[in-house]
């Protein structure tokens, strides 16, 4: 048996810093030039860590599901966001973990989430509503608030109107600290009181305080109403012993952010995307005016709307929110022919695989065409995997991409939007992977006797090949 070799190729970095001034300066960029230039399995030296990069589905396979019990999530960023997620689901681990995922499962079932479509549109429409015809606005402010206030609703039949700004402005600070700390080669404990960590407590307070009043006002009024909320708070351990406040805010705060923030940043990427491609966006229009007319979408009705489903997959192979997801070696194990030492961090990029010309034809374009002709089934496990994969895959998959379709057959049909400039947007990586800036984009309202766009408009895949 040939014994695994020590190291797999990777580049050159400086002797006090390794890699990490180069990953930290452009980490999308730096990815993508590490697979291209060094092949599926990369060596990174970040600081004082050991990183691997992981650029095939076969070895992304092995730490996601085969030997996933050699990998955790203590991995080189997630240490810098646990006063965010506490030991919430997004961080917990083994039996823990398990029991905390089973607990919250119910939410997540295709029959619950379906019962969640009424309120995504209704709350949809109530955001058009005041909407203006010809303003400029930020659209991806507006989705952070609309799914922020639907997570609220379904999840825990909460009303967070009042404070979509005062959470929206913590967390927009909350991230900029954590962008400055993954570049940062040596960690600062929250404690010390540096400007930066100042902020950060400052935002984690205010999210604190959104999530407590919340279980407060609840604990005040204890009815069983079946949401999420009132299942973890009814949840007894083995003992009998309900879980602790400290868990409930874990729990909340993970599925508050998570929840919201995911579908907010893929739609907010689709309408950019749309406003870019009039063409896509109009075979999308017509598609929904063909099965839906003027109604409000249901959940029924997404089966009958196959191109807006392909639209939400092109824009989130594009532009993934989980952009990288990392892990940590438990023991000394084997990847790819190479030896991986205990302790070692692993990485997997969703935005590396999305755009890789082995798996899409022409990746760096916005095709939704081609996903028509069944390229999700064709695909090798783990090449498009923007919620993870594996037992640790998103409990909320499924809610997100509902989400998307029923805002997204909601408001194409009551507005376009279009570019206010030529500048470019470019994606922000720093927990997920928001559009810097925000997307400004114009609004105009489609008018009831307007008529829908033709049936069948030529799409932008004309120019290129469509199929994956």
């Amino acid at each position: 048996m040939t014994a695994p070799a020590a190291r797999p190729p990777g580049p050159k970095g400086s002797l006090l810093f390794g890699n990490l001034p180069d990953f930290a300066r452009d980490i999308l960029g730096y990815l993508t030039f590490c697979a291209r230039e060094y092949g599926d399995i990369v060596y990174l030296r970040l600081a004082r860590w050991d990183a691997y990069l992981l650029n095939h589905p076969d070895l992304i396979d092995v730490v996601l599901r085969a030997e996933r019990d050699n990998f955790v999530k203590h991995s080189f960023f997630w240490r810098h966001v646990t006063a965010i997620f506490g030991n919430g689901l997004l961080t917990s681990e083994g039996d823990f973990w398990l029991r905390q995922r089973r607990l919250a499962a119910p939410a997540f079932h295709p029959d619950r989430i379906a019962s969640y479509g009424d309120v995504m549109v209704r709350y949809a429409d109530r955001l058009a509503d005041g909407w203006r015809d010809g303003e400029v606005r930020d659209i991806h402010r507006d989705m952070m608030k609309l799914t922020m206030e639907i997570v609220s609703k379904t999840l825990f039949d909460a009303e967070v109107e009042r404070d979509v700004d005062e959470v929206g402005r913590a967390f927009d600070a909350v991230l900029k600290e954590i962008w400055v700390r993954i570049r940062r080669p040596l960690r600062i404990p929250d404690p010390v009181p540096t400007p930066g960590n100042l902020r950060y407590r400052r935002g984690v307070a205010v999210l604190n305080g959104v999530i407590n009043r919340i279980v407060a006002e609840r604990r005040a009024s204890p009815t069983d109403r079946g949401d999420l909320l009132s299942m973890l708070m009814s949840a007894r351990d083995d003992d009998g012993a309900a879980m602790s406040d400290e868990q409930l805010r874990d729990e909340l705060v993970t599925l508050f952010l998570a929840g919201h923030e995911t579908t907010a940043i893929v739609l907010s990427w689709t309408w950019h995307l749309l406003a870019q491609h009039p063409l896509v966006r109009d075979r999308l229009v017509a598609e929904l005016f063909g099965e839906l007319e003027r109604r409000p979408a249901t959940v029924a009705d997404l089966p009958r709307l196959p191109y807006a489903d392909a639209v939400v997959k092109e824009a989130i192979r594009l532009y993934p929110p989980a952009y990288l997801l990392g892990r940590e070696a438990v023991a000394e194990c084997e990847i790819g022919g190479y030896r991986i030492p205990a302790g070692a961090t692993i990485y997997m990029s969703p935005w590396v695989l999305h755009q890789d010309p082995r798996w899409f034809a022409s990746p760096e374009k916005f095709l939704p065409e081609r996903w028509l002709d069944g390229l999700a089934a064709r695909l090798p496990r783990f090449v498009y995997f923007p919620f993870g994969g594996g037992p640790r895959v998103c409990i909320g998959d499924r809610f997100a991409t509902m989400e998307a379709a029923l805002i997204l057959a909601t408001l194409a049909r009551r507005f376009r939007f279009e570019r206010t400039s030529e500048e470019e947007i470019v994606p922000f990586p720093s927990i997920t992977l928001r559009p810097e800036g925000g997307v400004p984009l114009k609004l105009v309202r489609r008018h009831p006797q307007e008529p829908p766009p033709p049936q069948d408009p030529l799409g932008d895949s004309r120019e290129t090949p469509a199929a994956g």
